[in-house]
């Protein structure tokens, strides 16, 4: 063990350990969970500490070979090298502070060792004075949100639509000349073609992914610059318009400083719509999954107009049985989707005055969606 120093006096940290004193603290004070926040949120943090020294650097605020280290420091935290290091529970402080300390000391501690400096001397890079510099955890925290948001989106949500569209046009026109009976109320109706049953299922999806791209357009401002309660207190009055640009280059994506402070601070309401649109796709998905697996029953003594393959061997009592299971699977993503956003809206109603207290809550239902 070392021995380190904060502001409530002395605490014993992992010898080998990249994070430091405040985050041994979080460690000790949140034992509720074994849930840590999200790698994508992790990077995001990696990301935003990259950016700022880039922009501190060029802002006059940061020398040239502090400004190198944390920024090779904060590109292995990007790459996800140190995620093992990241060890505060999700349940924690609400701001995200903890997570916020155990970034700053993670990247403070490497930096100092790539400059051949020991663990723990918190010199020449310190984790609040160069890496935290002109920031705090009340618009890091909802910035790193935003953008591990848009990052999921962009490289995992988007394209898995985008291919689920493309398929069910394909079904589309498969089927577009067999004639089938349509339902209403569970009851025979007038005649469809299958073709155009799936057609319904295709713009579903293609109505969702429009929807998740028009709320995704609020996130993409960026709390950066507020510091501790929107005002920009103790940071350069440029630190946030830099920020949102270095980050955009970063990312690909493009951010833009927040255009009232206060209010991308104390709410969470940009956020609270991408997750009520993800509960949107999550109640299209489960409508095209259920129809499926019903016309899929049988397939003797059932609906069964579709043949869906079977995955996954049933009942021991059945040993022949095979059963076509994937869509029960994706019905209880959807469910846990669902409840996710419920738990981002509780999170959500937890802002008082100049700052939202569930941020971590928030973070890990929306990534989890």
């Amino acid at each position: 063990m070392r021995k380190e120093k904060d502001s409530m006096g002395e605490v014993l940290v992992p010898k080998d350990a990249y994070f430091g004193a405040q985050t041994k603290r979080a460690v000790d004070n949140f034992p509720i969970s074994s849930r840590r926040i999200p790698s994508t949120l992790i990077k995001s943090f990696g990301m935003i500490k990259k950016s700022a020294a880039i922009v501190n650097h060029k802002l006059n605020k940061l020398e040239t070979s502090l400004k190198n280290a944390i920024v090779e420091a904060s590109d292995e935290v990007i790459s996800g090298k140190l995620d093992s290091e990241f060890v505060v529970d999700i349940y924690q402080t609400g701001s995200g502070t903890s997570s916020n300390m155990n970034t700053n000391e993670v990247i403070s501690n490497r930096a100092n060792e790539i400059l051949g400096h020991s663990l723990g001397a918190k010199s020449p890079v310190h984790p609040n004075d160069h890496v935290n510099l002109g920031q705090s955890s009340n618009d890091t925290f909802p910035s790193s949100i935003n953008i591990s948001i848009c990052l999921d989106l962009e490289s995992k949500l988007f394209p898995a639509l985008d291919k689920l569209e493309t398929e069910l046009n394909q079904k589309v026109d498969e089927f577009s000349s067999i004639i089938k009976i349509g339902r209403t109320h569970l009851q025979d109706a007038t005649p469809i073609s299958l073709g155009q049953e799936f057609s319904g299922y295709s713009y579903a999806v293609k109505n969702s992914i429009s929807r998740i791209k028009d709320s995704m357009k609020y996130i993409q401002y960026l709390p950066q610059g507020g510091t501790a309660v929107g005002t920009g207190i103790n940071t350069h009055p440029k630190f946030g318009i830099n920020m949102a640009k270095e980050l955009s280059m970063l990312t690909g994506i493009n951010f833009k400083e927040a255009e009232n402070h206060f209010e991308a601070q104390a709410t969470q309401d940009s956020v609270l719509s991408v997750s009520s649109s993800l509960r949107g796709l999550a109640v299209s998905l489960s409508k095209i999954a259920n129809d499926i697996r019903l016309l899929g029953s049988g397939p003797r003594a059932g609906i069964g107009e579709l043949l869906i393959p079977a995955v996954q061997p049933g009942s021991s009592i059945m040993p022949g049985k095979v059963n076509p299971v994937m869509c029960e699977s994706l019905i209880q993503v959807c469910a846990q989707a669902i409840s996710n956003d419920y738990a981002v809206l509780l999170g959500a109603q937890g802002s008082f005055f100049e700052l939202n207290v569930m941020m971590p809550l928030i973070a890990s239902n929306i990534l989890e969606s």
